[in-house]
């Protein structure tokens, strides 16, 4: 589907089952397990997870009739507190898979038409932007169990692959392969040691399966190892 830069509902949860199956996969990744305890504890105390669960919730009300009823724009409220509160700007639609981790927390900035797979994680100062011309026009798209460090920039439409690290404060301008490590200004390819060791507490495949058909959006293709020669140029 292609980017429009204006709200849709592609990320958005069709249905509370779905909902609770993609917050569980998040909370797994906070806290290595799914228990009310840990819901509780994480969503008070844990910045991330708690602008997790209002994103989510607030997307999943987005699809119900009328606005939920006066709840969709109360939900909204709330995220958009958060949002300044802890300075992630994330919108409620941006399709984004299950067991995503919100390190630390200050100057993330992802575009809502940029697609994340699952158990990613991103670090503070994050900026996945669009481009809103050219041959990159459009949103990036992040392979499952990549790792974004510090202060990355990704912008416009870049395809980063599944397993990759992108170094702290790098700006990425190609895509990047499957297990691609990039850092620099402007990223280059240094190895192909992908993100190992990087994503800890990986939500398991049971609370990925549940996940399944959480959001109608698709994925675009992700990047081929053809891109490795360009990279290291």
């Amino acid at each position: 589907m292609e980017e429009t830069g204006e709200p849709h509902l592609r990320g958005c949860a069709v249905s509370f089952t779905k909902l609770k199956a993609l917050l569980a996969a998040d909370l797994y990744r906070y806290a290595g397990r799914v228990d009310l305890k840990s819901f509780v504890r994480h969503y008070a105390f844990t910045p991330g997870y708690k602008y997790t669960v209002l994103m989510r919730t607030c997307g999943w009300l987005k699809r119900k009739p009328a606005k939920a009823f006066g709840l969709y724009p109360l939900a909204k409220l709330m995220l958009l507190r958060a949002r300044y509160k802890y300075g992630f700007a994330i919108p409620e639609y941006t399709e984004i898979g299950p067991g995503l981790f919100l390190n630390r927390f200050g100057g993330f900035y992802i575009h809502g038409d940029a697609v994340l797979g699952s158990n990613v994680n991103l670090t503070h100062g994050v900026v996945l932007g669009y481009m809103n011309r050219g041959a990159r026009k459009g949103a990036p798209v992040i392979g499952d169990r990549s790792f974004l460090g510090s202060g990355a920039k990704i912008i416009g439409g870049i395809n980063v692959g599944e397993e990759a690290a992108i170094g702290v404060n790098a700006v990425v301008t190609r895509d990047v392969p499957d297990r691609g490590v990039v850092v620099g200004i402007p990223a280059k390819l240094i190895s192909d040691q992908g993100s190992d060791g990087y994503i800890n507490r990986m939500a398991p495949e049971a609370l990925l399966a549940a996940c399944a058909d959480a959001y109608p959006g698709q994925r675009r293709e992700k990047a081929q190892p053809a891109v490795v020669g360009a990279l290291q140029a």
